[in-house]
C-alpha cells in the first residue's frame, strides 16, 4: 500500500529518482522541479513501506483556461521501474482527483506521449476513467 503525501519545498530530492526515469534529459530533476514551484508546480509522492525515496511521483498545477475553466494539469506522472505494478500510480491518480476537487477544478488533464512503450500508461489512464479529448500539437522553434 502506498503512503501518498505532497512534497514541500526542499523535498524535491525525494522525487529525483522517479523524475529521472521520466525526464532523463534533466541534469538535476530535483532542481528543475524546484525551479517550477513559482509557476505553481507541486509534487505528490507515493512511498513504498520503509522506503525514503518516492516509488512514484506526480507533478501538477492548477490552471485556468477559457476552453476548460479551472482544471488540475498533470505535468509528470511516473513510477520507478522497480515499483511498477504495486498500485502507486493508482494511489497518485486518486490523490490528484482529491486535490482537484478541493481546488474547485472541473476536470483533471494529462498529456501522454504516444508509441508502444506508452501503452501500459494509457491503459492506466483509461482505467481511471480518463479519455482522449483532443490532439496536442507542437512545433519546435
Amino acid at each position: 500500500m502506498s503512503n501518498v503525501r505532497e512534497l514541500g519545498p526542499g523535498e524535491e530530492g525525494l522525487a529525483a529518482a522517479a523524475l529521472r526515469e521520466l525526464r532523463p534529459h534533466l541534469g538535476d530533476p530535483a532542481a528543475a522541479a524546484a525551479a517550477l514551484r513559482p509557476d505553481g508546480y507541486r509534487l505528490l509522492a507515493a512511498f513504498a513501506a520503509g522506503e525514503e525515496q518516492a516509488a512514484a511521483v506526480a507533478g501538477f498545477r492548477v490552471l485556468r483556461m477559457l476552453a476548460h475553466g479551472t482544471f488540475l494539469y498533470v505535468d509528470d506522472l511516473v513510477t520507478v521501474r522497480a515499483h511498477r505494478g504495486a498500485g502507486h500510480a493508482t494511489a497518485l491518480l486518486r490523490a490528484l482527483d482529491a486535490h482537484a476537487r478541493e481546488a474547485g477544478c472541473a476536470a483533471l488533464h494529462l498529456d501522454s506521449g504516444v508509441g508502444p512503450e506508452r501503452q501500459a500508461a494509457h491503459r492506466r489512464y483509461f482505467g481511471h476513467g480518463m479519455r482522449i479529448a483532443s490532439y496536442h500539437f507542437t512545433k519546435p522553434l
